[in-house]
């Protein structure tokens, strides 16, 4: 939050400019782990999760929190993250069964939003637990990148990224069942009111 506590909405903010920058990589970030270029996909990596720090310290500290900033923030980890995924499993290094378990989290959060739009709501606050869920999987997937390196990078790499990964893939669902909740208790709040 700004320092008086509002959520502007500018769209021309510095955090907003360094959001769409971590949107920009994206595509470039899918085609070096296709390509098997991990040095300069881990480079990208480290460069967007220090985007998502930076952006998030001068919204608060510049007092440019806003509403945009508040949608691409988030859209920029869950792009990053579903495209290491894809990246990933299509090379082998993680199940697919992993890309259906987060994928699907995100689609019940997405029809959450419909529901929550045809109420007059807009998207949930982030708890903390969503959060640190995507933090675990920002960290869980470029080690696993890395797991594919020599030993004892490679080994150590991998138990660090599953450990990660389990982690995250957990306090994302934790998440998940928060902002479901969080969801029904203004619904039926919301129909409540209209009785």
């Amino acid at each position: 939050m700004s320092e008086q506590g509002t959520v502007s909405d500018r769209v021309l903010t510095i955090p907003n400019v360094i959001s769409l920058g971590r949107l920009v990589i994206v595509p470039v970030f899918a085609v070096l782990i296709v390509s098997g270029h991990d040095g300069w996909a881990l480079i990208v990596l480290a460069i967007s999760g220090a985007s998502d720090w930076l952006d998030g310290v001068l919204a608060r500290r510049l007092g440019q929190v806003s509403r945009i900033g508040q949608m691409l923030d988030p859209a920029a980890d869950r792009l990053f993250i579903l495209v290491t995924l894809l990246g990933l499993a299509w090379r082998g290094s993680v199940p697919w069964w992993v890309v259906g378990v987060l994928v699907l989290r995100d689609a019940l959060l997405l029809g959450l939003l419909g529901v929550l739009a045809r109420h007059s709501y807009g998207p949930l606050p982030v708890h903390l637990a969503g959060k640190a869920g995507t933090f675990a999987l920002l960290y869980a997937f470029p080690l696993l990148l890395l797991a594919q390196w020599h030993d004892p990078i490679g080994s150590v790499a991998y138990v660090l990224g599953w450990a990660f990964a389990w982690w995250g893939i957990a306090l994302y669902w934790f998440a998940g069942g928060l902002y479901v909740v969080q969801a029904r208790r203004l619904v039926v709040r919301d129909g409540a009111d209209a009785a």
